[in-house]
């Protein structure tokens, strides 16, 4: 277990009997960490520390998937050297790790997500995405050793692209759309967001007709919205567009019966205020739904001062899921690769890649504000600037 020094850094006012929370940080020294946080009782400090680590997810884990109320990770490894792995753990009510299922990749998989209808997780498969080998690849689960690919679909340029970093198509996520009938997949090198439509009994995915997103946006990741809990009536897709240093607006529209989710892109907005330019080197990085509002993470901007990126927030206008620029607030992180919102809304963590961080920041579920840092943990050891090292994501397990 990694010797880590617990920082406490900020107080609450919360009730004593306030529990506590794990959340789990993936750096790309080839280690999970999982986390615990506790809130103070009032005028008492919040401590955030790390209990346990794991590996088993290769040399680069480069991506967490966890959903709430189960208590199993999967991990995808970006290792770039021909050969990765797939790994997925239970995560015990103390936040202790034990890794359930192994299998090897061909590596450079950058984000993925379960899916299809099974018992113990409610999936019987997982896809991944490989950003440079421009494929989607599905495993069947539980991942064994010998685990082989269910699918692996290629994707290739129709034409070709004026920026030097859309030389090729470039899957960046694989996520679930909320009926769980398809899968997105945000191409930051197409400028697409490509649709598949999933067969739950063998894991097959087809193709659907792809939304377009603006020439040179180089989508990310996306985030869902919907103005009534459990309705898909009025669904909205938001993407966070690396390149284009922007999110986007998507109507959702489903198929009366079998057939395919479509999409259509209403809205571009930046992810700085109007009349403010991206700064230069800056990648828009990760996006989020809390509520009637948006958040998206700017790495590299140093907005607030040195090492001091920035969290752009955004309202959506319940009726018709427009967004508009609120404002922007320090991240207290450098590079801010990933941040997770916990279930209650109150709390936001940001992963900081170059800074090698995890901090916590206050949420005001009402005005979607974000205010205070209430805790903040180094982990492991720091980036180096606009390298993949560092810290690679972090999630809240609840």
């Amino acid at each position: 277990m990694a010797s880590l020094k617990t920082l406490i850094l900020g107080t609450l006012g919360l009730a004593s009997e306030v529990l506590g929370a794990n959340l789990l940080a993936a750096h790309y020294t080839g280690k999970i960490f999982s986390l615990s946080y506790t809130p103070g009782a009032r005028n008492a400090t919040a401590t955030l520390s790390s209990k346990f680590d794991a590996s088993g997810c290769g040399t680069l884990p480069a991506w967490l998937h966890v959903d709430a109320g189960v208590p199993i990770v999967y991990c995808v490894d970006e290792d770039w050297n021909g050969s990765g792995m797939l790994a997925s753990y239970s995560v015990g009510p103390d936040g202790s790790l034990k890794q359930t299922g192994q299998t090897v990749t061909s590596g450079a998989s950058v984000h993925g997500t379960p899916y299809g209808g099974g018992d113990a997780d409610g999936y019987n498969f997982i896809a991944t995405v490989e950003y440079d080998p421009s494929t989607l690849t599905t495993y069947e689960l539980p991942l064994t050793s010998t685990s082989a690919v269910l699918q692996q679909l290629k994707f290739n340029l129709t034409e070709p692209k004026t920026n030097p970093r859309q030389n090729a198509p470039h899957p960046h996520a694989a996520q679930l759309d909320p009926t769980g009938k398809f899968i997105i997949v945000p191409d930051l090198g197409a400028d697409l967001v490509r649709i598949f439509s999933i067969d739950a009994a063998t894991g097959n995915l087809t193709a659907c007709e792809p939304g377009v997103a603006g020439e040179g946006d180089g989508p990310r990741h996306g985030a869902w919205w919907a103005p009534n809990a459990g309705s898909t009536a009025g669904q909205k897709l938001y993407t966070v567009n690396e390149l284009g240093n922007s999110v986007s607006a998507w109507t959702v529209s489903y198929p009366e019966g079998d057939g395919c989710m479509a999409l259509e892109k209403t809205q571009t907005l930046s992810t700085y205020a109007e009349g403010s330019a991206a700064p230069n080197g800056s990648k828009a990085a990760e996006v989020h739904v809390a509520g009637n509002f948006l958040y998206a993470a700017n790495r590299a901007d140093e907005t607030f001062g040195a090492e001091n990126d920035s969290l752009a927030t955004y309202a959506i206008d319940p009726s018709s899921g427009d967004i508009a620029w609120v404002e922007a607030t320090p991240a207290h992180a450098w590079f801010p690769r990933s941040f997770s919102i916990n279930k209650a809304g109150d709390l936001v963590a940001v992963g900081g890649q170059t800074s090698s961080n995890v901090v916590i920041i206050a949420r005001d579920t009402e005005t979607g504000k974000l205010g205070d840092v209430v805790a903040n943990l180094q982990v492991a050891t720091p980036g180096t600037p606009q390298q993949e090292d560092g810290l690679s994501t972090v999630v809240w397990v609840e």
